[in-house]
């Protein structure tokens, strides 16, 4: 057993997958990490996706209360997944060993690799971004991701002593940040263009529970290092919340400021006396989130790799999302759409996690050596949820696959109407197959 100091910058987690790690976070530490990864300048311009398109938007009161169910609906699912991290002690691709065995569970892993890479780059791309609309210019993109990707990868080598920093000194700054937008916004006033609409509040709603879910597979790569399982729940679970529903709110409020157009949506905070300086913290706060895309590739990475040195990982997989960023100027829709498309793989993917672990296998504890054979009932249930998400709300991927799931709604002769929600669903009926399983999954699994 590795000792348990007070303070999580005194050790640091293991280098390779097959050490105890230390159990060091408390509540706050919790707190503090999933409320700044909560706030994002990702979340300030895509709360137009909450808002709905022009002309038909919904209402203030519906947008804000979509923002707040949603987000409630989300985080509660990313409590459980960090939940089950704390008992387990396991990284996130790593617990899935346990649900589907060693060799079946480097599927899922080498998706969430591809997705935790892409939205790395995604990142340093929004922090340079926001970097010159701080500085007022169009140039030094190449300098400025290069400062965000150093930053990043200097933060995931030592990954509990950069929790700490950010519980001791940059989640006030964040905090005072958002104060002093919500006052200055607030004093300007809110204009409502959708009076009275509710109209389109429930796609509203399921698209804030995915923008929670997202990090469903990030999860355990932190809480595991918990001293509880409570206060990991409770920890992501009122730091996120809190932390969302006040960026999207403080979004909205920017967006309809602004006209309505993503685009100018930080405009409205430059607008206000000082506003350069308070958007300087939340951009330099951006490292963050390229922080846990990177650090959690490599603890990805360590389920295939588990001798491999997390710092190695760590090193070459910052090196990788910096180099990409350089090259990519902007992300094209169809890409977006395809990391859209392996997000929609994690919200069943939990579903059956959690009822194999509370209800299944899991009561009498995974096995999640090295060898654990593989349990291959288990697939099913997962990809009957990914297939529930797609018949809902076809990811446009491609014509060809808009095509098929277009053409199986007309089949069975299904209209999506206001209250089918794709990721509800998408839950709810693996979650179902997965605990009627219950009886033969309880077996001892045989590759």
């Amino acid at each position: 057993m590795l000792d348990r100091p007070e303070d999580p910058a005194r050790v640091e987690a293991p280098l390779v997958l097959d050490t105890e790690p230390p159990r060091t976070l408390r509540f706050r530490d919790h707190f503090a990490l999933w409320m700044n990864l909560g706030v994002s300048l990702i979340g300030f311009s895509t709360a137009a996706s909450v808002l709905g398109t022009q002309g038909s938007e919904l209402s203030l009161a519906a947008s804000i209360t979509a923002i707040v169910a949603g987000t409630v609906v989300g985080t509660a699912m990313l409590g459980v997944a960090a939940l089950i991290g704390a008992r387990t002690g396991a990284p996130a691709m790593a617990s899935l060993r346990g649900l589907f065995g060693t060799r079946l569970s480097y599927l899922p892993t080498v998706l969430n690799i591809v997705q935790c890479i892409g939205w790395g780059v995604f990142e340093l791309l929004t922090i340079a971004a926001g970097a010159q609309t701080v500085a007022h210019t169009d140039g030094y993109r190449w300098l400025f991701v290069l400062l965000a990707g150093a930053l990043t990868t200097v933060l995931t080598i030592w990954p509990l002593g950069s929790i700490a920093v950010l519980r001791r000194f940059v989640a006030g700054a964040v905090a005072v940040a958002m104060v002093y937008f919500t006052v200055q916004l607030g004093r300007q006033g809110v204009p409502d263009p959708g009076a009275g609409n509710w109209h389109g509040f429930l796609k509203a709603t399921d698209t804030m529970i995915a923008v929670s879910i997202s990090f469903v597979p990030l999860a355990a790569d932190y809480t595991r290092h918990s001293r509880t399982a409570r206060s990991a729940f409770w920890g992501s679970f009122s730091g996120y919340t809190l932390a969302q529903v006040w960026c999207y709110a403080l979004g909205l409020v920017a967006l309809l400021q602004s006209g309505g157009d993503p685009a100018k949506i930080f405009d409205s905070f430059l607008g206000v006396w000082a506003g350069w300086l308070f958007l300087l913290v939340l951009v330099l706060r951006e490292t963050d989130q390229s922080f846990a895309n990177v650090y959690s590739t490599a603890m990805s990475v360590q389920n295939l790799l588990p001798k491999v040195d997390r710092r190695i990982l760590t090193g070459g997989i910052g090196l990788l999302t910096t180099v990409l960023g350089l090259q990519i100027t902007e992300f094209t829709e169809t890409y977006t759409n395809f990391l859209g498309l392996i997000g929609s793989v994690f919200v069943p993917l939990l579903a059956v996690l959690a009822v194999d672990y509370f209800l299944g296998a899991g009561r009498k504890g995974w096995n999640l050596a090295a060898d654990a054979p593989s349990r291959w009932l288990m697939l099913l249930p997962w990809a009957l949820g990914f297939a529930v998400y797609q018949f809902i709300a076809p990811t446009p991927v491609s014509d060809g696959w808009t095509e098929f799931w277009t053409k199986a709604q007309e089949t069975l002769h299904f209209t999506p109407q206001e209250w089918t929600s794709a990721s509800l669903f998408a839950f709810l009926v693996p979650a179902l197959a997965t605990w009627a399983l219950t009886p033969l999954t309880r077996r001892a699994p045989q590759d």
